[in-house]
């Protein structure tokens, strides 16, 4: 076998096919059934998605240079219309939303760029990319020939498409973007929509072909959409074939995993299912793959959808929220991307054969004028199989694909990983660093003991009134998670439910949180459960003689992102809201006046700005813990070097975090993932479910929380936390994310590449054999054969690396000492094994 890694021409090849255009060159995007062209040529495009809003600025470069660094030349983004436009005609593009900034950081690296205008998204984004306020307008219908809807549809693109020709973005204008998508996997809520839903796909192709972009249009998940390309969305998308023959094979959508929840387990796809996943839809003619997500991130702020989508957009991408390579996912497919690369006109407009051997194995031929490339795969989730083709065998695992660009020799296979598995580890602050000093207020609550009528506060400027129950997006716009609805019940000696001992308020909500207070007193809280967004809060109360106050905090998680007609779902509290006394005599309070309230006090005062009016007034003394609706406020020095920073909120309960006024997003780390549906081993065999070898169970849905290093200051950075639930803000802190160890386990005829980062070193290899290794990271056991001397040879190679490195002052590569390192996995570097008829391995754990 030989490895990837010692192909130096090979690397020369896919490095110089990078360099695909040159600034304000302009180049023509045509396709045909085989590939996307460009000026003509048939191109492979390995594509990764990277959105900007989840990220920031000072992120982008490291970000798109590690994409191309991984073998991509082309970077996929949506474009987030609820950001950009959160009040009607109110436009930002400013810090991590300069749309036109990141379109450029991709230009200045080379790179394609793929824009997917939508302007629905999904995406797990808050109401799925579309303005809240666009679904308060009378009359409105998402995703309809509405006017309503069309006219602010057509406005919004219109903008964006201006303002991309106006920077000459476009690939006709010289710019990266080669293709452009309207709508986005229509085809999933089509037939929901009957008759208007064809009339609805026809004006949005209509309204894309005004724009005259020059480029190909998309619509993914879009099976009845003439003359734009149909793609696909999934995890698995080897047998999709576009209904239109004249158009190629494209995945816009191969997801790397999934997304995080509240209250759930840690998702995780393996590497090996995930390269099969692509092997395939290349072996089967695809020739355009976009990786959904190559960086999730984080979602900011309020923008978490769902409801009850966590914070965190990690989605187990090649590189993690924080832009680390996700090892091994990152290198080994980094390692398929090369040799796809290399043999990118084969593929392109070879003559294709294929061969089936029964039972889930098949090859593919791919010929150009005698030069050959072959894809071995087993489909077979269980069998692995040896094959004959032309009078030589072959073993293919099970559940793998088996790349051979010359059709003899196997350079890759999808289930023999031979890249670097990276352990993550959290570190705390400095070691000179004094505890965190917490100040705090509480969230201002004394109106709740009076009339909700009689508020003159400047809180209460902007309240509301109606004696109704309203919907809480129509009120909030938005603008906030919680809302307050307020009332006032006056009881007499003639009230069905007055003189009773007790009587129960029954409150029906479809919000996902509520709080409810009589007469000042908390009387409770309830959360819905995950995917079960609606309730019914019931509690004894005691009444007083006369008027009595009834204050019911209702907040949101996230607003629906996506299905037909999700606008029309409504939040908050929809009623009744009752009084019940004994024989179940009630009183319907829901035509009462009701008082409305948008958001926190501590929100209008800007609580989270340095600057903030009253600023000072933050209390040292008597830190309250365990207590619910409390403002907490410290300061931190940035940790030093250039590690991910981190915040580690276990021990708090529900709520916000702000540093130095960036609101970091919604946290939550009390919500526990079940304590079963985990798994200790994960086999990567089988198709791929978001139920399928789930982690962290029993534990915090999430514990860190992603500060980027452009948010922070050298000294005096500024941390702090809105705290709902109740919990112990002594137990945070912050905390820097790197690789603890650096583990090996690689075939014979690869190098091995070890990396830690952050300017640490190799310092110590705790294990090292060669020959059958047993195990997994971390829990490596020597298997039936190996080198002897396999820890020694590792051990004194790295010595005499140093060595040489140090006495002659060449460039070899040392590992102990060193960040980084490249160790040959053959038997000329360690000796014979003594192992027979399997094939040979490294494994390594080194520690940094």
């Amino acid at each position: 076998m030989v490895g990837v890694g010692s192909g130096g021409s090979l690397l020369v090849l896919v490095i110089t096919a990078f360099c695909f255009f040159s600034s304000l060159v302009a180049f023509e995007v045509t396709y045909d059934n085989r590939a996307i062209k460009i000026d003509g040529e048939r191109k492979i495009i390995l594509s990764g998605s990277i959105h900007y809003p989840r990220s920031t600025p000072e992120m982008w470069p490291s970000l798109i240079k590690k994409s191309k660094d991984g073998g991509l030349n082309a970077i996929e983004t949506y474009v987030f219309w609820s950001s950009h436009e959160p009040q009607r005609r109110q436009y930002d593009f400013s810090g991590n939303l300069d749309l036109i900034r990141f379109l450029r950081n991709i230009q200045e690296q080379g790179l394609y760029a793929i824009l997917r205008l939508g302007p629905f998204v999904c995406a797990e984004w808050n109401f799925g990319g579309l303005p809240v306020w666009l679904g308060n307008m009378p009359g409105v219908r998402f995703r309809t020939q509405n006017d309503v809807y069309t006219n602010e549809m057509k406005n919004f693109t219109t903008l964006i498409v201006d303002m991309i020709k106006r920077e000459n973005l476009l690939a006709s204008q010289g710019g990266p973007i080669i293709l452009t998508q309207i709508e986005n996997e229509y085809g999933l809520v089509s037939s929901s929509y009957g008759d208007e839903a064809k009339s609805y796909v026809n004006w949005s192709i209509s309204l894309a072909k005004s724009f005259n972009v020059s480029v190909p249009w998309v619509m993914c998940q879009e099976w009845d959409a003439p003359e734009v390309l149909d793609t696909c969305n999934g995890w698995y998308c080897d047998q999709f074939y576009p209904k239109n023959p004249d158009a190629p094979k494209v995945w816009t959508e191969n997801w790397t995993g999934w997304f995080n929840e509240w209250g759930g387990a840690n998702p995780l796809r393996t590497a090996e299912d995930l390269a099969f996943a692509v092997a395939r839809f290349f072996q089967y003619g695809g020739t355009l793959n976009n990786y959904y997500m190559y960086h999730g991130g984080t979602n900011f702020g309020r923008t978490a959808g769902g409801p009850y989508i966590a914070t965190t957009y990690d989605y187990n991408s090649p590189l993690d929220e924080y832009g680390n390579p996700n090892q091994p996912k990152w290198g080994h497919l980094k390692q398929l991307h090369l040799v796809l690369q290399s043999i990118e006109k084969i593929l392109t407009y070879g003559e294709v054969r294929n061969i089936n051997y029964g039972n889930m194995m098949s090859a593919t031929i791919y010929d150009l004028n005698g030069k050959r490339a072959c894809f071995f795969g087993n489909a077979n989730e269980t069998n692995d199989r040896t094959i004959t083709f032309e009078g030589k065998k072959y073993h293919v695992p099970a559940w793998s694909v088996s790349v051979l660009p010359d059709c003899q020799a196997e350079v890759y296979n999808t289930a023999r990983v031979n890249t670097q598995t990276s352990v993550m580890v959290k570190h705390s602050r400095d070691s000179d660093e004094a505890p965190l000093k917490w100040t705090w207020r509480r969230e201002y609550l004394e109106f709740l003991k009076g009339h909700p009528s009689n508020k003159r506060s400047e809180y209460f400027r902007d309240a509301t009134s109606a004696t109704q129950l309203m919907e809480q997006k129509l009120v909030t716009n938005d603008s906030s998670d919680y809302l307050w609805y307020m009332t006032s019940v006056d009881i007499d000696g003639n009230d069905p439910v007055w003189g009773k001992e007790e009587v129960t308020l029954q409150v029906r909500t479809e919000g996902h949180i509520l709080h409810v207070f009589v007469n000042g007193r908390h009387m409770g809280s309830h959360r819905a459960k995950i995917r079960s967004y609606r309730f019914v809060f019931e509690r004894s109360v005691k009444l007083q003689h006369g008027k009595n106050t009834i204050a019911l905090l209702s907040a949101t998680v996230g607003l629906p992102n996506a299905g037909a007609y999700y606008e029309t779902i409504k939040q908050g509290i929809v009623g009744p809201v009752m009084l019940i006394g004994t024989n179940n005599q009630a009183k319907d309070l829901s035509t009462n006046k009701w008082v409305y309230k948008v958001g926190l006090h501590g929100e209008a005062a800007e609580l989270f700005r340095d600057d903030a009016p009253g600023h000072h007034n933050w209390l040292s003394e008597n830190l309250p813990i365990n207590r619910s609706f409390v403002w907490y406020k410290t300061t931190f020095k940035s940790p030093s070097g250039q590690d991910p920073v981190v915040l580690d909120l276990l021990g708090l309960g529900k709520g916000a975090a702000w540093v130095n006024g960036h609101h970091i997003g919604r946290y939550w780390p009390s919500y526990l993932a079940p304590e079963d549906g985990c798994s200790s081993t994960c086999d990567y065999r089988g198709k791929y479910n978001p139920n399928k070898c789930l982690s962290n169970c029993g534990k915090s849905s999430q514990r860190w929380y992603h500060v980027p290093r452009s948010f922070l200051r050298d000294e005096g950075n500024s941390l702090v936390l809105f705290e709902e639930f109740g919990g112990n803000p002594t137990l945070a802190s912050v905390q820097t994310v790197t690789v603890g160890k650096a583990c090996g386990n690689a075939y014979e005829g690869n190098t091995l590449e070890l990396l830690c980062q952050g300017g640490r070193v190799i310092s110590e290899v705790k294990f090292a054999s060669f020959g059958d290794p047993k195990g997994n990271c971390e829990s490596f056991e020597t298997g039936s054969c190996e080198s002897p001397n396999s820890l020694s040879v590792v051990e004194n190679l790295l010595v005499l690396h140093r060595f040489i490195m140090l006495i002659y002052k060449c460039k070899w590569q040392a590992c102990v000492g060193k960040e980084s390192c490249s160790i040959d996995v053959s038997e000329e570097t360690f000796g014979p094994s003594g192992c027979h008829g399997s094939i040979k391995r490294l494994a390594v754990e080194a520690i940094c």
